[in-house]
């Protein structure tokens, strides 16, 4: 299988080596095959409680964004998955994905590990993925062995936030965090609104004590009112 990395922003291309990135433009001198990939990127895990871990590449691998490993029961799950492709990994049955943009090394896992990926079928009908295999196109909220999962939309058309226990699975809805936060500006204005207005009440009836963003973990209570600053900001 050819498969590509691209080192400007971390997005893999299944296939020939196209000339520039299609997710961020990078000449293809930024590319690494993804042997070359492995070696060099090893996808690092840091604990965040009992029951979670993220996982990002060391060195730093572009604009990556984190994948979340879930520890549950019965199995483990991740949601997002990697750039870098490690065969060292525990392997997880499910890779939950919160939208497109980085779908990362998913076929790989996928194929090594025999997993099911998920995906919004809005966002499963993105031409930048049509290489990717995703085994479940879901259209509704759901909860999966205790994992439950909000369409949102905004950011993209089929962008999912995912609740487990006390975890919060945001991606890149709204980052950095902090005073500065904002919501995501890649995206229709008006939609992403409404998405984040449409967060408030989900995560208000959720007793949440931990966000998990693209490249940040923080504490949801002083997560929370910055990311009611950021819509009302996001309004005017």
């Amino acid at each position: 299988m050819k498969q590509w990395v691209c080192t400007s922003c971390g997005y893999n291309m299944i296939g020939d080596l196209p000339d520039v990135c299609p997710f961020c433009g990078a000449h293809r001198d930024k590319f690494l095959s993804w042997e070359e990939a492995e070696r060099i990127y090893r996808v690092t895990a840091t604990q965040i409680n009992d029951r979670v871990t993220q996982l990002v590449s060391v060195p730093k691998l572009g604009l990556e964004h984190a994948a979340y490993r879930i520890e549950m029961q019965n199995e483990a799950v991740w949601i997002d998955c990697p750039s870098a492709f490690n065969h060292t990994l525990e392997p997880v049955g499910k890779i939950f994905f919160t939208h497109p943009h980085f779908m990362g090394a998913s076929n790989q896992y996928r194929e090594l590990w025999n997993a099911k990926v998920y995906l919004h079928a809005l966002d499963a009908e993105n031409l930048l993925i049509q290489a990717f295999p995703v085994d479940e196109s879901f259209h509704h909220d759901f909860v999966n062995n205790g994992l439950a999962a909000y369409h949102i939309g905004g950011h993209t058309l089929g962008y999912t936030i995912y609740i487990y226990r006390d975890v919060l699975f945001i991606c890149d809805y709204a980052f950095p965090p902090g005073p500065n936060m904002r919501l995501n500006p890649f995206g229709p204005n008006v939609e992403t609104l409404q998405g984040a207005e449409r967060i408030l009440p989900i995560i208000n009836h959720s007793s949440l004590t931990t966000v998990c963003g693209y490249n940040y973990v923080c504490d949801f209570d002083k997560w929370l009112p910055d990311f009611e600053r950021a819509i009302e900001n996001f309004s005017h």
